[in-house]
């Protein structure tokens, strides 16, 4: 299967209105059984480039509630994929929202590992411009090296993360 190009863009704070539609439509269906919505990634750090994909964690409290929310977001074009490998951090996929940014969702639990990570390293970034500016840099050299290959584009840019969680705390 061709990887779609890999394009990163410089920030656009339209992103921020993405996210909040986004969220809305979620809340709407599933808001009395979560703890909350948060955006994550790179399009949450005003200044960072980034792939124009909006990244959201949907909080659960607990995993008690997690077979509703996976009826509930199925019922407004969310499909459950599982958690890719990584644990208690649920990936969904969506259909037919051609009215929403492109956008990832997961579910985690409010002591998810993974939850802790995405936030933690989203504060970090939002608190250091020097860091947001390298890490922007190593975004775009790495879609300009590698524009057919995600996997690579990944590769290239981990060594800059590593280096960064290690100074917000997480390695």
């Amino acid at each position: 299967m061709k990887t779609k190009r890999v394009v990163v863009l410089p920030y656009d704070a339209e992103w921020k209105s993405d996210f909040e539609n986004i969220r809305q439509e979620i809340e709407c269906a599933v808001g009395d059984l979560i703890v909350g919505i948060e955006h994550i990634g790179s399009t949450s750090v005003e200044g960072l480039s980034s792939k124009p994909c909006i990244d959201i964690d949907v909080i659960i409290k607990d995993y008690s509630v997690f077979e509703t929310v996976v009826s509930e977001l199925e019922t407004i074009g969310y499909i459950h994929e599982g958690n890719l490998g990584i644990k208690d951090r649920e990936a969904f996929k969506n259909l037919n929202k051609p009215h929403l940014q492109e956008h990832h969702l997961y579910v985690c639990p409010q002591y998810s590992e993974e939850l802790h990570r995405h936030i933690a390293f989203r504060d970090f970034l939002r608190n250091n411009a020097e860091a947001v500016e390298k890490y922007s840099l190593v975004k775009k050299t790495a879609a300009e090296l590698f524009p057919d290959d995600i996997e690579k584009y990944i590769e290239y840019k981990s060594f800059c993360i590593e280096e960064l969680y290690m100074q917000c705390g997480l390695k």
